[in-house]
């Protein structure tokens, strides 16, 4: 008899994303890693502080399943300077180990299997995957580049019978792009209309550009009501690692959320949000200087892809850059990451972790969450990347000085 095979069909087909995979490729090659969000930029040092103190004091028990009062207190402030949204702290936020546990939470605790749940694509592969594995049925409504703009004629087009529930990522993980009052306004008709739930992934909140304000969906049109408001602290205050974020919604729906949270993940870390309890109390000076030094990592990137014969697609938030690769040659983004990470040690990751379809075999993205001497010297890389020098060294290896199509050179690498 052969080994026993167990695997959930909900499981079938799936597998680690584009973006782990080039992580992995990167720590093979010894590249430097603009691929995955690692956000590999020093902790505040109040945050690292507050959760060592924790730590030294023995905070280390359980907390309820909806975390530490004094947190939810401090998120609630927030939410009502920076947001908008008016939450009680007792009963309208759930503390999760990170945005993405506070989305596995919520699809659980609001979504019966068979559901459908409408992403926008670009997608993070996130918010699909946890959707399938939950069940749901998920649809799409594709926003093209480069402005990727929503209409509410799109919307309404993308929705099907069972609808009942639309993802917005705002500002966009992966293009940046930050959804405008009058796009969100648009959202709410279509989701009074239709009773839909909003689910609002807007862990990159404080990372924008050029002035641009975040406005949260939940603010927007009377959609509070039917809105779950996924946040988190882990690009904020740079501790991707410690996996911290929060849910924010009506207190029905708030209470199914911590009921799920208890059953997979009983609570998030103690010691840890003791430390970003402290992080709530930064000034507004170290939010605004956080968006000043992304934006100007951004500048320098969008400058080194240009020069390497890319057309970024300039972020508006969130720390990523979507880069048109179209006058590269390559047949698959695949293709022109791996050129990229073996031949520069630049590791990226392929647009098509990102889309169903074609488009994303166009485009890589890019994340410039680094300290500037790393993120600089991979500028200088791909700066001296040439996409064609693979095919020349293949022609030379033949003997021929022969030029081969442009659409064949990713056979030749």
């Amino acid at each position: 008899m052969g080994q026993p095979q167990f695997l959930a069909q909900r499981l079938r087909g799936l597998a680690l994303s584009d973006i782990r995979r080039m992580s992995r490729e990167s720590d093979r090659v010894g590249a430097i890693n603009l691929g995955q969000g690692i956000c590999d930029l020093p902790t505040p040092p109040e945050v690292a502080e507050a959760a060592k103190a924790a730590i030294d004091a023995n905070k280390s028990t359980y907390t309820y399943p909806e975390g530490h009062l004094a947190l939810r207190q401090a998120i609630a402030r927030k939410l009502a300077r920076d947001n908008g949204i008016q939450a009680d702290p007792g009963s309208d936020i759930v503390v999760t180990l990170g945005a993405t546990g506070a989305f596995a939470t919520a699809v659980n605790a609001l979504l019966d299997p068979g559901d459908g749940i409408l992403l926008m694509e670009p997608y993070y592969g996130y918010h699909l995957n946890c959707s399938i594995v939950a069940g749901l049925e998920v649809q799409f409504m594709t926003l093209a580049p480069p402005d990727f703009h929503l209409t509410e004629e799109s919307l309404r087009a993308a929705l099907r019978p069972n609808t009942r529930a639309v993802v917005l990522c705002t500002p966009s993980n992966p293009s940046g792009k930050m959804l405008t009052r009058g796009e969100l306004e648009a959202v709410a008709r279509v989701a009074h209309e239709r009773d839909l739930l909003i689910i609002s992934d807007e862990i990159y909140e404080y990372i924008r550009y050029d002035g641009r304000p975040h406005i949260s969906p939940a603010a927007v049109g009377g959609l509070g009501p039917r809105t779950i408001t996924v946040m988190g602290l882990s690009k904020t205050f740079s501790i991707t690692g410690w996996r911290l974020g929060y849910a924010v919604a009506p207190a029905p729906m708030a209470r199914a959320i911590a009921l799920v949270n208890d059953l997979y993940y009983v609570c998030a870390p103690n010691p840890l949000q003791h430390g970003v309890t402290a992080g709530f109390e930064l000034p507004a000076a170290y939010f605004a200087r956080l968006a000043l030094d992304y934006q100007r990592k951004r500048d320098t990137l969008c400058d080194a892809l240009k020069a390497a014969g890319m057309a970024p697609i300039v972020p508006q938030g969130a720390y990523y850059v979507l880069a048109d690769i179209s006058n590269w040659g390559f047949a698959t983004a695949i293709e022109a990451a791996m050129a990229l990470l073996e031949r520069a040690k630049v590791a990226s990751v392929p647009g098509s972790a990102f889309y169903r379809g074609t488009i994303g075999e166009k485009l890589l993205r890019f994340c410039f969450a680094k300290d500037d001497a790393s993120l600089g010297e991979a500028c200088e890389r791909i700066r001296h990347f040439d996409p064609g020098a693979g095919l020349r060294m293949n022609i030379r290896h033949l003997g021929t000085t022969a030029e081969l199509p442009s659409q064949d050179l990713s056979h030749n690498r």
